[in-house]
């Protein structure tokens, strides 16, 4: 079903918005990856402050506002507040010349990345689904997926904050059947939690160690919520073999030591995005190679 009916007779159009859009998410979702872990460090500290008896409190002292609104946005260098016009998604890093503009500083150029990443799967998966409530509900899917890709990758961490919403939203969604019937989501939601905690504690019985966090079983039962259970298979297939190739990739050339956990959610992540766009293609290929 059409959504806005400017976009339906020009899909350059419809790619320009969204890609735009995609650029300054981009810039958002930066704040959220480097804030957002540092503020549940925050919680947990407040969570054990209120837990110790007044008197034993000493070394626990009130911590100033911290969250995605403030502070505002400063060098983390020199501490000077960066201005809005310094702040444009992409073109401020490229008219600065990845440097502040006080201290000269180098800036990361991981910023600009993750902000021109947004803007370029943004518009995939608005090419590929088109001007429909499909392409809609994926967009903010696909902001959410880059958001834990990288906060896992940095701090093996996957945010009930934004994991467990992704799962209602998969199933409010299906209601409807965006993408999924709503048994077969209910299904995968389950599934997909159970598959990878069955997994967890097999390991953990057979080596007495534990393979995997907790967030993966839940971005896992989110995915399974968006896409239903007949896409799992292919989303666990496909995170396995990446992510095992990924690790035997760095153990060979001296990247990764052995006994050195690797994130999983990244690959969790990056095959949900496939399946949600290609699943169905992929599957039907794989059907008709194994079974001619």
């Amino acid at each position: 079903m059409p959504l806005f009916e400017p976009f339906e007779q020009s899909l350059l159009a419809w790619l320009t918005v969204t890609a735009l859009f995609g650029l300054i998410t981009g810039s958002f979702l930066n704040v959220v990856i480097h804030r957002l872990p540092r503020m549940l460090e925050r919680d947990w500290r407040r969570q054990c402050r209120d837990l110790v008896a007044s008197g034993q409190d000493a070394g626990l002292k009130e911590e100033p506002r911290y969250d995605l609104v403030q502070p505002a946005s400063h060098c983390p260098h020199c501490g000077h507040a960066i201005a809005g016009y310094d702040n444009i998604p992409l073109l401020s890093y490229l008219w600065l010349r990845g440097r502040c503009r006080h201290c000269r500083a180098p800036i990361s150029a991981r910023y600009p990345l993750i902000e021109l990443l947004t803007a370029v799967l943004t518009a995939v998966v608005a090419w590929r689904l088109g001007v429909t409530w499909q392409a809609a509900a994926a967009i903010p899917l696909t902001w959410a997926l880059i958001a834990l890709t990288f906060i896992d990758f940095d701090h093996q961490l996957l945010p009930d904050d934004i994991t467990l919403p992704l799962l209602w939203c998969g199933l409010l969604l299906n209601l409807g059947g965006v993408f999924a019937d709503l048994p077969a989501a209910v299904i995968g939601a389950a599934a997909g939690y159970l598959s990878l905690w069955l997994v967890y504690h097999t390991f953990r019985l057979l080596t007495g160690k534990e393979g995997m966090g907790h967030g993966d079983f839940k971005l896992l039962a989110a995915l399974g919520a968006w896409l239903g259970w007949q896409l799992l298979p292919l989303v666990i297939l496909l995170s396995s073999l990446v992510g095992a190739l990924t690790g035997l990739t760095l153990m060979l050339f001296g990247r990764h030591r052995r006994g050195v956990p690797i994130p999983f959610g990244p690959f969790l992540a990056a095959a949900g995005w496939i399946a949600l766009l290609w699943g169905e293609a992929l599957t039907r290929a794989y059907l008709d190679w194994a079974l001619p």
